[in-house]
């Protein structure tokens, strides 16, 4: 019987949050942007496995920086 890993527990996997329509709406309108303008990530990605993420969604993608602290990435969720 082969061991289930928890992707999401991974110390390399950045923590993957989805925004609600309302932060969607304001990250768009503040950065003068579309979601088509957005950085894709495919919904089967296994870093989105508890999040009910579909086609469309926004995440934010927060990871560690060396230099920064933390770094914030945002991502849109795209069919494979």
């Amino acid at each position: 019987m082969k061991k289930k890993i928890d992707v999401k527990k991974h110390v390399l996997v950045p923590k993957h949050q989805k925004l609600s329509e309302r932060e969607k709406a304001e990250l768009l309108q503040r950065y003068s942007i579309t979601t088509s303008e957005l950085p894709r990530i495919i919904k089967i990605d296994p870093a989105l496995a508890g999040l009910n993420a579909k086609p469309g969604d926004v995440l934010m993608i927060s990871r560690k920086s060396a230099t920064a602290g933390t770094s914030t990435f945002y991502r849109v969720v795209v069919n494979g």
